[in-house]
């Protein structure tokens, strides 16, 4: 797990570095996650330990939001001042993160389907 961390960490360094250099309006940290992408799709799948620190992640994805909603608390005379755009940016992202899971879930399933249908290699 240690290890997968650490290789989730040094790509998100690298986007981060990537993105000082290169003039692309794109955080550091995506740019991390799609180097983290291609390296998936040149290997094919992800390896057992990945899979396994993702699922970690992916369960304690909650804790990760503790900062944000402190800094909402702390921030919160900001916040009620500017809580029409914040609550549509919130709506809005979630309604393209949905639409985003969806078509990448359909086009998921929809490779599978291919693949499991090719017949086998040496026939």
């Amino acid at each position: 797990m240690i290890r997968v961390l650490t290789l989730l960490v040094v790509l998100q360094l690298c986007g981060e570095i990537l993105a000082r250099l290169v003039p692309l309006p794109l955080p550091g940290s995506l740019l991390g996650m799609l180097i983290l992408l291609g390296v998936l799709l040149l290997r094919g799948q992800a390896s057992r330990e990945l899979q396994q620190t993702s699922q970690v992640l992916l369960q304690n994805l909650m804790l990760l939001f503790i900062p944000f909603i402190v800094g909402i608390v702390a921030q919160f005379e900001h916040f009620a001042d500017q809580w029409l755009p914040f609550v549509s940016a919130c709506i809005l992202g979630a309604i393209i993160s949905l639409v985003a899971t969806a078509w990448t879930l359909r086009w998921m399933l929809s490779r599978q389907a291919r693949v499991n249908i090719l017949p086998p290699e040496g026939n």
